[in-house]
């Protein structure tokens, strides 16, 4: 049990890594998420399904669950990890691992070799930045709705990540709800965080 326990533990601290900063896709590509494949898509702007797009993200820390609307109705209902202190309050500053709370935007896509596909939230917004400059700290930023991270690609580890808060401030969603919002979110579309 004990060594159960560990192996556990390192896993964790494996992907604790997880949404601070960028990766460089290197021209040997040999992750599970097929990265420049996912570059190619997003080029040819081939990922979105134009006929069922969304207008909006609402997710809850609380409940660990974001829903998507089209048109004021739910289409959609995610569960996910946050920051391992997200549901210590809102984020402040760059490290506390807190999941930040407010109104955002999707603003970009990410191919991603380390957490199969992101979506980036325009997390700090002017509230966000106001708020940090009072504390003399600097806010952080690069926060976004992520996939898994490369040793759950095909999910089967989805019950232990999404029983933990493991990322640096990101909401994870398992890779087969990333599937689904890849496909029906385009960049500009309002996303809700709520305690």
């Amino acid at each position: 049990m004990k060594i159960q326990l560990s192996i556990m533990g390192i896993i964790l601290v494996l992907i604790l890594s997880a949404c601070s900063k960028p990766t460089a896709y290197g021209k040997a590509d040999k992750t599970p998420y097929a990265t420049k494949e996912c570059i190619r898509e997003l080029s040819r702007g081939a990922e979105i399904d134009h006929s069922n797009t969304i207008d909006k993200l609402v997710a809850y820390k609380g409940k660990r669950k974001m829903y998507a609307y089209k048109n004021g109705k739910v289409v959609g209902e995610y569960s996910f990890s946050l920051g391992k202190n997200g549901d210590k309050g809102n984020k402040v500053k760059a490290g506390d691992y807190r999941t930040p709370e407010g109104t955002y935007r999707i603003v970009r896509k990410k191919c991603d070799a380390r957490l199969y596909k992101s979506l980036m939230i325009s997390y700090p917004n002017q509230t966000d930045k106001a708020r940090a400059r009072t504390k003399g700290v600097n806010p952080g930023g690069y926060i976004t709705i992520h996939g898994q991270p490369k040793w759950n690609a095909d999910g089967r580890g989805d019950a232990f990540t999404l029983s933990r808060d493991w990322t640096e401030g990101c909401l994870a969603v398992p890779n087969s709800a990333m599937d689904e919002l890849w496909k029906a979110v385009e960049n500009g579309v309002k996303m809700e965080i709520h305690a």
